[in-house]
């Protein structure tokens, strides 16, 4: 079982609104969706998984779409994002000398949160552009608390002249697409690549330092 199983499983035992039978059907359907994708996924399937009969996942869900729900929507509110709002604030939180030390910190953070939670985090990276739904729970539950910390972050290197006057939200933009970027090639496209990951993270950091950094 690997930690992110674990941390699940901790929070499924948790969840006193659940049957067993619901803890084993979500389980095996995370492990399903993240591994084969929403829509390659029968529900016979997840009840093998599971070890239930199939009419068990229907008595419990109308319909496979109700089972993602059922994934998503709560994880995303009590586990995903208080443990994303409370991971990140760590970086926030601290005072870097230059921009620079904060992008690599924020890389390392990121990393490690990814590797934690990979099973969630492609499912939430393969259906979120296409789920309405989903899009409504990250931004009431994650975007804006997160944002407003980071945007307070870059006004200051913005104020003490580390990176260029653009709109905040442009410099979050590019900076969230850049790290993600590389953590998508490295931990979902090409995790079988010989990384060199430190040279990787400094060329990332590089990367946005040379579109942002203030022309001196």
């Amino acid at each position: 079982m690997t930690d992110q199983d674990l941390l699940l499983s901790q929070w499924f035992e948790d969840a006193d609104e659940l049957t067993d039978k619901q803890k084993q059907i979500l389980l095996a359907a995370i492990d399903s969706f993240s591994e084969k994708g929403y829509a390659a996924t029968s529900t016979s399937e997840i009840a093998k998984k599971a070890g239930v009969a199939e009419g068990t996942i229907f008595r419990h869900y109308k319909t496979k779409k109700d089972l993602l729900m059922a994934i998503v929507a709560p994880t995303m509110a009590k586990f995903l994002a208080p443990f994303i709002i409370k991971d990140i604030s760590k970086v926030l939180k601290t005072d870097y000398d230059c921009f620079e030390d904060f992008l690599r910190a924020m890389i390392e953070n990121r990393k490690v949160f990814l590797q934690q939670n990979l099973s969630l985090f492609k499912i939430i990276l393969q259906e979120l552009p296409f789920q309405p739904e989903l899009q409504a729970q990250f931004k009431a539950h994650i975007l804006p608390t997160v944002y407003d910390r980071i945007k307070g972050l870059i006004k200051h290197y913005q104020q003490n002249g580390s990176i260029i006057e653009i709109p905040p939200y442009s410099v979050v933009r590019l900076i969230a697409s850049t790290i993600f970027g590389y953590l998508i090639g490295r931990y979902l496209l090409f995790p079988e690549i010989d990384w060199d990951e430190e040279a990787e993270i400094e060329r990332t950091i590089q990367f946005i330092m040379h579109g942002l950094a203030t022309k001196e």
